[in-house]
């Protein structure tokens, strides 16, 4: 089929929606880690650290990386189907009240409306909105796929089917509440049920917001970057089939020391343990698609994003379960060791191959090449080295805030008090800021090496007409 008839209107439309939600992301992130050590930038009441911190992490997965990879499923789905999108009207639909919801979100979070629950923060009005969007984006993607010329479902089809369903029923199980009024409602589930459906939904919208999508971009972008087929289709497809199973039951790793009933805590950490092999038969299948031509790295500026993308992917899912065992839990649970293994995954893994997909789907859509290599280089290098600091700090500050939470005098009252432990870390706060900093300048690399792109794209248009 001639690219001509597929639909790209809506897909440029998500991805720079996505980058103006990442900016966001990144600036409220860096606000957020400065109100840690100057607690006079907590500029009550709208601007406080407890009101910013999930709209910061509500525009990063959610406005950023869902906004990245919904356009990645329009790009792919089309691609794989030989058919363009089944409801173009519908998706543009989808695309304005996507951007509509996300600013009623970040308002309704800086006023104060809040759950309390972790990626599940917005309100019931709110919650009806996101399934509507949902509904919609769901429909047009199998609808597409119902209709599909190649009756082979390549294995990044298999990771969106499973992402909108799976997602679909996370959430609403989840949201499940009675509303009070207009701008509060409560859980129908209580005490440690609440607890148990809370993080069942909250690791699982790691597993589906932050992995699966991200596995689908990975499997179709990075063998069209290197120009060779995936090592094994069959590997890629046990390794689905097995994550797809074992995810829905690690929520409870979560819940390490709680009420909980040990069984429970047990089952999740087995199943977790078991998320190695399916995480790393990805891994695998990634590195053996290079085959020997590992001077790719040097040649092409996109095979370092995916390379080192899914070497961090590999990397979270060994630290992820070894933090779900309890002798280690005991250590590094509810300390800076968890923020460092969530941001190695979301600045490492998550943002680098969603900005080498950006970077294949632009160039290819506007059949342009890249405005700057060298400018391409330099971002990597610069979110490289800041995911880095960032990620290496909160482990030293993770590890030595839960060694002295736990220090006891021989008496058995504890040694340092809480206010001690958090001073000692004051360093290394400051360092996670200058992380994000470097992170940040990399990111604004990124878009104006694409702004670049597309506005060469159009004025060569403009010369041949």
């Amino acid at each position: 089929m001639a690219s001509e008839e597929y639909s790209y209107d809506v897909v440029k439309g998500f991805t720079f929606s996505a980058m103006l939600w990442g900016v966001v992301t990144i600036v409220v992130g860096l606000l957020i880690s400065s109100q840690m050590v100057y607690p006079d930038l907590n500029i009550g009441p709208y601007l406080t650290y407890g009101r910013l911190r999930p709209l910061h992490i509500n525009a990063g997965a959610i406005g950023f990386g869902m906004g990245a990879f919904t356009a990645g499923f329009y790009y792919i789905t089309q691609r794989l189907t030989g058919t363009p999108i089944a409801f173009p009207k519908l998706a543009r639909i989808h695309l304005w009240l996507f951007n509509l919801a996300i600013v009623l979100a970040a308002l309704s979070l800086l006023a104060g409306m809040n759950t309390t629950k972790e990626y599940a923060e917005l309100e019931w009005p709110l919650d009806i909105v996101v399934v509507i969007i949902w509904v919609m984006f769901l429909v047009n993607i199998m609808a597409t796929i119902f209709k599909r010329k190649h009756l082979h479902l390549y294995v990044s089809l298999w990771y969106i089917i499973a992402t909108l369903f799976a997602v679909a029923i996370l959430y609403v199980v989840n949201n499940l509440a009675i509303p009070v009024s207009w701008d509060k409602s409560y859980s129908i589930f209580a005490g440690v049920n609440d607890a148990n459906v809370e993080w069942w939904y909250g690791h699982n919208a790691v597993g589906f917001i932050f992995t699966t999508p991200v596995l689908a971009m990975f499997y179709y972008f990075f063998p069209k970057t290197v120009n060779l087929p995936i090592y094994s289709h069959r590997l890629s497809i046990v390794s689905f089939w097995s994550l797809i199973f074992a995810y829905l039951w690690t929520g409870a790793h979560h819940l390490i020391y709680t009420p909980v009933p040990d069984w429970i805590q047990t089952l999740a950490m087995a199943f977790t343990i078991f998320l190695i092999a399916p995480s790393w038969g990805s891994v695998i299948n990634g590195y053996y698609t290079m085959n020997g031509n590992w001077d790719r790295m040097r040649s092409n500026y996109l095979v370092k994003f995916f390379i080192v993308g899914i070497t961090f992917y590999g990397l979270q899912t060994v630290q992820g379960p070894t933090q779900g065992l309890r002798s280690l839990s005991a250590l590094v649970h509810y300390t800076d060791y968890v923020p460092g293994h969530v941001h190695m995954g979301t600045m490492g893994w998550f943002a680098m191959t969603l900005c080498a997909s950006v970077y294949y789907m632009v160039t290819q859509m506007y059949r342009t090449e890249i405005f700057s290599i060298k400018l391409a280089n330099i971002h990597f290098w610069l979110v490289l080295v800041g995911q880095l600091i960032y990620s290496i700090t909160m482990w030293i500050a993770g590890i030595q805030q839960g060694a002295m939470w736990r220090a006891t005098d021989p008496d058995g009252s504890l040694t340092y008090s809480f206010i001690e432990a958090n001073l000692a870390t004051v360093d290394l706060w400051n360092m996670r800021t200058m992380g994000g900093v470097i992170f940040f300048a990399g990111f604004m690399v990124f878009i104006y090496n694409i702004y670049m792109t597309v506005k060469k794209a159009k004025n060569s248009v403009q010369e041949v007409a």
